[in-house]
């Protein structure tokens, strides 16, 4: 039996060992109605094999329309290994990254994307588990004018596409303090910024001694290809928190996330697409790959012996559709750019057929959490 850390991904499995009916159904019960694969040009293809990283693509259908012409958008979801040893100097570490996942944007852009999304912290490794202060606080940069997203303004224009840039973000104008930010920007314009709206206090992600809740709500972002936002890594556990987004308008929400497998890959498969399923809009997962070795060992309250990996990142990213529709994932062990086509006409013919925004009763829930959240509330139990 192959390790978690071998472990290709759950597509692989069902491939090898379920005759293709039986598969076939199987999947339609997992993964809903069918997603076609994309026919992606062959510089593409090519950019994917000379730099080895994963490039697949699928599409999502929605009925065509009398008074509305489709609304097709592609989206571009990565997710990479760090580049070089964490012990490296940071400046090395970053650029390598930065060169890195500038060579897969180019493949994005060869394959006509027009959205692309990075996975939480890209820039450098996920090492708030460690709780210590020097280095990794360096990392953090201004989210208006750092150099990643100075970089990203650079891709941007170049390849007339939205980027969405997970990065620690450095506040100089509010006491130099730290957040965990997604920067959205568009052909070559700084947009926006949203900061995570949930901080995990969970295993090794001791992510508050560095950063706390954020503060920007739940933005949407008008963009030229349909309004986007971005739910952050441990915001997918909050079902309020995708909800809040679908309120203001959001048509594509996306999730760049850095979880581990022994904690949340039962959780990784169901939390976004459900999300889509509820929200009546299409949510794009992105998960960070490899396992992560820190120069110093460090504890996770729990009695282990101390240790100098946080775990593995299992990769896994996919897009999920309104009507309960997915891809199926990239790899649990290789970096990949994932690729989806889409009508985001798709979301108003779903609320049309269940009617999920018509019957969700948000003033009798509005009344139902003021009231719990008073100091003398008490629960509706009848004995």
């Amino acid at each position: 039996m192959a390790s978690i850390e071998q472990m290709e991904s759950v597509e692989s499995i069902l491939n090898q060992h379920l005759p293709p009916g039986e598969r076939e159904q199987v999947l339609r019960v997992l993964y809903g109605k069918e997603t076609k694969p994309l026919s992606l040009p062959q510089a593409a293809l090519t950019t994917a094999e000379k730099n080895d990283f994963e490039i697949k693509g699928y599409s999502f259908s929605a009925a065509p329309e009398q008074l509305r012409a489709p609304r097709i958008v592609r989206v571009g979801l990565i997710q990479n290994k760090i580049v070089i040893p964490t012990d490296r100097p940071l400046k090395e570490q970053r650029d390598a990254l930065h060169q890195h996942i500038s060579t897969i944007v180019k493949a994005a852009a060869e394959s006509q994307v027009n959205i692309v999304c990075f996975q939480e912290a890209w820039t450098m490794p996920f090492a708030f588990c460690t709780r210590e202060k020097k280095p990794w606080c360096e990392f953090a940069e201004s989210a208006e004018d750092g150099p990643t997203t100075e970089l990203v303004k650079d891709l941007s224009k170049q390849y007339n596409m939205v980027i969405i840039s997970p990065i620690l973000e450095r506040d100089t104008v509010h006491g130099e303090t730290i957040w965990n930010t997604a920067v959205v920007v568009s052909k070559g314009r700084y947009v926006g910024k949203h900061r995570k709206n949930h901080i995990p206090r969970v295993g090794d992600f001791n992510e508050s001694s560095y950063y706390f809740e954020g503060n920007t709500g739940h933005p949407v972002f008008q963009t030229e290809f349909g309004k986007i936002a971005i739910n952050i890594c441990y915001g997918r556990h909050h079902p309020l928190n995708w909800f809040m987004f679908g309120v203001n308008g959001a048509e594509i929400v996306f999730n760049p996330s850095a979880t581990v497998g022994e904690l949340s890959e039962p959780l990784w498969g169901i939390e976004a697409r459900n999300a889509a399923i509820a929200n009546s809009y299409f949510t794009c997962a992105i998960n960070r790959v490899g396992t992560e070795k820190f120069p110093n060992e460090f504890t996770s309250g729990d009695g282990r012996p101390a240790h100098q990996e946080f775990g593995h990142f299992y990769g896994s990213s996919y897009v999920a559709a309104p009507d309960g529709s997915r891809t199926p994932g990239l790899s649990r062990i290789k970096d990949g750019l994932l690729i989806a086509e889409m009508d985001l006409n798709l979301c108003r013919q779903v609320k049309d057929v269940w009617g999920f925004q018509m019957t969700q009763r948000l003033d009798m829930y509005a009344k139902s959490i003021d009231a719990a959240i008073q100091p003398n509330y008490e629960p509706q139990i009848i004995n």
